[in-house]
């Protein structure tokens, strides 16, 4: 993305990242610092783009997007193509112009691969074989994710210990490149990083994992009380689409195709969502500009803001 020479200044223009695990409270955390900061809100979360996925996702409710101008929030739909790239240049953009008005913006999302995008950028991956990409699928609906989750292990150890092992578009698209390219698809994630023409400061909100765990279990009954099933049923005719291989919906689909009771799809969505809560720390643990910090404290986010700003 290119920004005009009078577009940003560097010294004056910041993104604040608060980035976490599901149900830690970014949402809250958020919108207490864009109305802290007269700001709006960009989200990096790789689900609530989409119109159909509301429940499963916990976007935002009424009030909480009325309190704070949120972006790419219910701005896709689920039959849309809409990749991590198309993610990276949109956002861009959209910042170019965020930031002719506003100093700070806040992006805020548990999408670990989503921030990096804005954060840092990629490489340019190449194009897959089609052809590759349908047997994939194919192999995917008769043999199931542990098939092609064992086929990347054997392809690209380095990028089977960092993928969302229960996504099986990140793992396709891998095992698409790897086999169109001869090379991993690890190797093609191997850019410096982009330098971005704006400050950056980046915080994950964190909880002892018990508090967490039970604020997850909780979480996943609400949203049942607020008609999760219904939402899945809706979106039955549409399972195959990629959006929908996600934690929350793809346990439904299971209950409607009568391969467990309700109670047992439940009890799961918990668990992988624990799993993926889990799995989203490991990940920005690994990102040494983190800032870590408590819930709603934001005393001590705003100071360290302007220290690093300042400095």
């Amino acid at each position: 993305m290119v920004y005009g020479p009078s577009t940003m200044d560097n010294k004056q223009k910041t993104l604040i990242v608060i980035a976490g695990p599901t149900a830690v409270g970014k949402t809250d955390t958020a919108i207490q610092l864009a109305r802290h900061y007269d700001t709006v809100i960009v989200s990096a979360d790789s689900r609530q783009f989409y119109r159909e996925m509301s429940i499963g996702t916990a976007k935002p409710n009424a009030e909480e997007l009325a309190a704070a101008k949120h972006y790419f929030i219910d701005s896709h739909s689920i039959t849309e193509d809409f990749t991590v790239g198309d993610y990276e240049k949109q956002a861009l953009a959209l910042l170019d112009e965020l930031f002719k008005t506003h100093d700070k913006v806040i992006l805020a999302g548990g999408s670990g691969l989503y921030i990096r995008a804005i954060c840092e950028g990629f490489d340019e991956f190449p194009d897959a074989d089609p052809a590759i990409r349908e047997r994939l699928n194919q192999e995917f609906a008769e043999k199931g994710i542990q098939f092609l989750q064992e086929k990347l292990k054997d392809a690209d150890p380095e990028y089977y210990q960092q993928v969302d092992l229960n996504n099986p578009q990140r793992i396709m698209r891998a095992l698409q490149v790897f086999e169109s390219t001869g090379k991993p698809f690890s190797s093609f994630r191997k850019a410096t990083v982009n330098k971005r023409p704006f400050n950056i400061v980046k915080f994950c909100i964190d909880l002892p994992r018990e508090v967490l765990y039970d604020r997850i279990n909780r979480r996943v009954d609400i949203m049942v009380e607020e008609g999760l099933i219904e939402e899945v049923r809706a979106l039955l005719p549409y399972r195959q689409l990629n959006a929908l291989n996600t934690v929350g919906y793809s346990e439904l689909f299971d209950y409607f195709d009568g391969k467990t009771d309700l109670d047992t799809a439940i009890s799961l969505i918990k668990q992988n969502t624990r799993n993926f809560a889990k799995r989203q720390l490991t990940w920005f643990r690994k990102d040494k500009e983190m800032h870590w910090v408590s819930p709603g404290n934001l005393n001590e986010i705003t100071n360290i803001i302007e220290h690093q700003v300042n400095t």
